[in-house]
């Protein structure tokens, strides 16, 4: 049986999101090192949250642009009414799959590829003109989700539920990579870059000699550009993640 035999591998998520994670690349004989790339935090000041929350049987559709909006923006709205007409979108499998945890049904999201482009190019979301569109995203989101809407002819809002934060003593976090690592996984390109960016100035050079995972070929495409080229589209979910970190270590590397 194949098994990660003792590979020290990165996990970059927000603390609250890499348990799983961390778990199964234990499981798999591996050695997971959390080192956040980008913390997750509540909002400054949730009023605009709630002010907007007030009224969201006035929208048609409901899009939630990652599991971290799922769980922030459901958890402000804190058992509030969901509205009956209110339909729910998400960009891919993970978010889709945390809402129908919480007990949503017919959740439009794309199958395959887990981002923006892919949900857009779904056939719910190509005719949108005069539709009242609400996204629950994190402050300063990417977008192209809305961007791309509005100019479909949707009139769009956003719902900020959270806002991200660089880690605290990134230099800190970085210490055991002097120890050796043998692989990173990404699950974003702002992930990607906020770690090059813990790395210091010569982040490119360290991050070159070691394999990337990343749920999805956009994310490989943001570390091309960087000049790394040593990535692995695993998927979105952490088993396709964990599979094929033993599968790449499982060959002969």
């Amino acid at each position: 049986m194949k098994t990660l035999a003792g590979k020290r591998v990165v996990i970059t998520r927000p603390s609250a999101q890499a348990k799983n994670l961390e778990r199964l690349v234990r499981e798999a004989d591996g050695v997971p090192l959390c080192i956040p790339a980008i913390e997750i935090l509540p909002l400054a000041d949730p009023a605009p949250f709630h002010a907007l929350a007030g009224r969201l049987d006035a929208f048609e559709l409901a899009i939630f642009v990652s599991r971290n909006a799922v769980r922030s923006a459901l958890d402000l709205l804190a058992g509030r009414p969901w509205p009956a007409s209110l339909k729910v979108a998400t960009v891919g499998r993970g978010s889709r799959d945390e809402l129908e945890q919480r007990g949503f049904a017919d959740v439009i999201a794309p199958a395959a590829q887990s981002d923006s482009e892919a949900l857009l190019g779904l056939p719910e979301l190509a005719a949108v003109q005069g539709r009242r569109i609400v996204i629950f995203r994190g402050d300063g989101g990417r977008a192209l989700l809305g961007d791309t809407l509005a100019a479909r002819g949707a009139s769009v809002e956003y719902a900020d539920c959270y806002r991200r934060a660089w880690p605290a003593g990134a230099a800190a976090l970085c210490a055991e990579w002097g120890a050796g690592v043998d692989a990173v996984t990404l699950s974003s390109a702002e992930g990607l870059e906020s770690f090059l960016r813990m790395l210091g100035a010569d982040g490119a050079r360290r991050l070159a000699d070691v394999p990337l995972f990343v749920p999805h070929p956009r994310v490989a495409a943001a570390a091309a550009r960087r000049g790394l080229t040593r990535v692995v589209v695993a998927g979105p979910r952490d088993a396709e993640m964990v599979a094929a970190l033993v599968a790449y270590f499982g060959g002969a590397r």
